[in-house]
């Protein structure tokens, strides 16, 4: 597979590094010298140095042969001209990122396809919504929903009062044969180890387990792990920017009481007169006393998405400290994730990785509708469509030869969210959810194709 990437940057690096894991033919184009070098000397990719705008850099590119154009400049413009020459060049699907939210919104009476962008991308619309999903299942540490809720992902770490650690998971679904959830990943406390959960794999105190739940199964996570499912109504968020901004307008349209801080003083002014159900003050939110001022204490989560990943980091920090419910930290290193639980904050967003994310499943082979990659763990977990000549078609489960480490964590049929076990016949139509390590997903891609 050809991939053409315009567009250097923090996501396009990342893009970059993880599309090259996959062994497929990545060309980068940039105008700047030194990311190209920095990204040739680190990457398995070919770096073009020029203007992506320019033909002769596209034909150098060789666009017409391209099977995906992902134009991730700063520039949403640039990103959107290129993407229709470079469809009209002859690329089979290109990708434009944007951060107008209203252009992503003006897609029902919009065709961009019309014009050659077959898809278009908005890194801080995912951190938005995925901010809103961390809200709406506030006791869990990650969440992700599939087909609108049908199914959900889960992740929760295992305290050690919850009746199932210490047993295996065949042991557990005899105690609670009724659940409507099914383990799918698991990571153990103070390691990288991830594991695919089988039969006799067995909780432990500390673990970082991730879930497929059907709506129902949700309450009764929060009731076996002894979580509590906490109303969040008053929330603070630090930081005015797209993200700000824009979960403080999907936060007051469900009558959320929201405060927002900014601390550039003419931003503050625009935001208030913008969102006029919103409480904006102007101050720099690393200053504990004007958090306290604020009410800080009295919060039901706090959300700090300024640009800078430090400051995001020692507010949460701060918050917790003030025994506030749910924290959620935007950061760009992605170090950070592996120190989010242990120094106290309870959720960390990324956006090179949601951007990622989306764009990943236009790389996996067979029909693949969604997928997301789990923050912490080394897992992907796919969405893929069965056709009627999918090796998995019109076969139980059990009988599949499936690798052991994958799973199948649920399926969703005619809108419906299934927890299929071993003796559920696959039929062309269904949608399975899998959780793979990277080591066996071409395998399972072969048994979808």
């Amino acid at each position: 597979m050809k991939i053409i990437i315009a567009g250097g940057g923090e996501v396009g690096f990342h893009l970059a590094k993880l599309l090259s894991y996959e062994s497929l033919d990545i060309t980068l184009i940039d105008t700047d010298k030194d990311r190209l070098n920095y990204a040739e000397s680190h990457l398995d990719i070919r770096a073009i140095r020029g203007d992506a705008v320019s033909l002769t850099v596209m034909e150098e590119a060789q666009v017409a042969n391209s099977d995906l154009f992902i134009a991730v400049t700063s520039e949403e413009s640039v990103n959107i001209t290129i993407c229709a020459i470079a469809k009209q060049l002859g690329s089979k699907r290109t990708i434009a990122r944007i951060s107008n939210f209203e252009l992503i919104n003006a897609q029902d009476s919009i065709s961009f396809q019309n014009i050659g962008v077959d898809e278009l991308i908005s890194p801080e619309e995912l951190a938005a919504e995925e901010i809103q999903q961390l809200l709406d299942q506030s006791a869990f540490s990650n969440s992700y929903e599939f087909e609108g809720g049908a199914l959900t992902l889960i992740g929760t770490r295992l305290e050690k009062e919850v009746p199932f650690v210490g047993k295996t998971v065949k042991e557990a679904a005899s105690i609670f044969p009724d659940v409507h959830f099914m383990p799918i990943a698991i990571q153990r406390k103070g390691t990288q180890m991830t594991l695919i959960p089988r039969g006799d794999t067995c909780f432990e105190e500390g673990d970082t387990v991730f879930f497929i739940t059907l709506k129902e199964g949700v309450e009764e996570l929060y009731k076996l792990t002894g979580k509590t499912k906490a109303s969040v109504k008053n929330v603070m968020i630090l930081g005015g920017g797209r993200i700000g901004f824009n979960t403080a307008r999907e936060l007051c349209k469900k009558k959320f009481h929201v405060t927002l801080v900014e601390k550039d003083k003419k931003k503050a002014f625009e935001i208030a007169d913008q969102l006029p159900n919103a409480l904006v003050i102007h101050g720099d939110g690393r200053n504990a006393e004007l958090l306290d001022e604020e009410n800080l204490s009295s919060m039901d989560a706090f959300i700090s998405v300024t640009e800078n990943s430090e400051t995001n980091i020692m507010s949460c920090l701060m918050a917790h400290t003030k025994k506030v419910n749910k924290t959620i930290a935007l950061v760009e290193n992605m170090d950070y994730f592996q120190l989010s639980h242990s120094i106290g904050i309870d959720s960390l967003i990324n956006k090179k990785l949601l951007t990622a994310n989306t764009i990943f499943r236009y790389v996996r082979r067979g029909e693949v509708v969604d997928m997301t990659t789990l923050n912490t763990l080394n897992v992907e977990i796919l969405e893929f469509v069965v056709n009627a000549n999918s090796e998995v078609a019109n076969y139980k489960i059990k009988d599949i030869d499936f690798p052991r480490t994958a799973i199948i964590g649920g399926v969703i049929k005619e809108g419906e969210g299934i927890i299929a076990l071993g003796d559920y016949t696959i039929l062309p139509g269904d949608r399975i959810v899998v959780g793979c390590l990277p080591r066996s997903i071409k395998r399972i891609e072969r048994l979808f194709l």
